[in-house]
């Protein structure tokens, strides 16, 4: 069904996705709409599927990101710091950065140094302020391991499937906090979404089944 919200302009996007319920959050919603998905993607940007940004990975369709900011959307509120592993071209950071306000931080890590450079690139186009005053940041790093520089976070997204879920990213969460993570290989993936309460204790539960590029290192991405 969710391809059947493609539109011929972001607010049409958006529209529709409102109106499959696939957006429900006023939230996510406002933030969707601000952030104009046509200065992160090339190719069809309100066409309701991923699209290619180079260097072997995507933006994601549109219906997976209101996915995302919905489950964590609780977490995205004014002062909160959001960690985005897998920014790819910067789109759901920006969204994220608009959730959380001007006392919030949105931080994304990507592994290919173009694809960071080129996150900062779209982000110009669209909200040259956010990387002024440091709502948003892009750093070339790791994202199996988080970026532990700016931890503990209230909530983490994950762009990309991993084999498990790392410890790393887990312990950098804050309690409570979020996470919204894609796992599993070739043979089926899945969408989890793990909570530490505010005691630590740290649960997940299986979403829906999905299908994501890899979170691998940057020369197996570079060469898959």
């Amino acid at each position: 069904m969710a391809w059947r919200c493609s539109g011929v302009s972001n607010e049409d996007l958006i529209s529709r996705l409102v109106q499959a319920k696939l957006i429900t959050i006023p939230s996510v919603k406002a933030a969707m709409l601000a952030v104009d998905r046509g200065h992160f993607s090339r190719f069809k940007p309100y066409e309701d599927s991923p699209q290619t940004i180079g260097y072997n990975s995507t933006i994601s369709a549109p219906h997976m990101h209101a996915a995302a900011l919905e489950s964590l959307a609780l977490f995205l509120v004014p002062g909160a710091k959001a960690l985005d592993v897998g920014s790819g071209s910067g789109y759901l950071t920006v969204c994220m950065a608009e959730m959380v306000g001007a006392e919030g931080r949105a931080v994304g890590v990507e592994h290919i140094p173009e694809l960071v450079e080129l996150a900062k690139k779209n982000t110009q186009k669209d909200h040259p302020q956010f990387l002024q005053d440091g709502r948003v940041a892009f750093h070339a790093a790791d994202g199996r391991v988080g970026f532990p520089q700016h931890a503990p976070y209230d909530c983490i997204h994950v762009g990309a499937a991993a084999n498990e879920l790392h410890d790393k990213l887990v312990e950098q969460l804050k309690a409570p906090g979020r996470m919204f993570i894609p796992v599993g290989d070739q043979d089926g993936q899945a969408i989890y979404v793990v909570d530490k309460d505010k005691n630590g204790k740290v649960t997940k539960k299986k979403t829906m089944n999905v299908w994501y590029v890899p979170l691998t290192d940057a020369e197996h991405q570079r060469n898959r």
